[in-house]
């Protein structure tokens, strides 16, 4: 297990656990990253993630990225 801030572009993978506050959790929830869900990266710009969850395009900062393991 590696947070997702770890993960390559192209790479795809699945959720394994979503860390942080209840408050975190929940935000991160409504976006889509939920376990067992998969993920894929699209890119990595100056710390901030843009992965493809759900059929959508969402755009996570490294903090946020470090909270999704896969």
């Amino acid at each position: 297990m590696m947070p997702l801030s770890y993960a390559k572009p192209g790479e795809d993978a699945i959720i394994r656990k979503v860390g942080g506050s209840p408050e975190v959790k929940q935000h991160l929830e409504n976006l889509g990253f939920v376990v067992g869900g998969s993920v894929t990266v699209i890119t990595v710009m100056n710390g901030n993630v843009i992965v493809k969850v759900k059929e959508s395009r969402v755009a996570i900062n490294d903090e946020m990225a470090r909270r999704i393991m896969i």
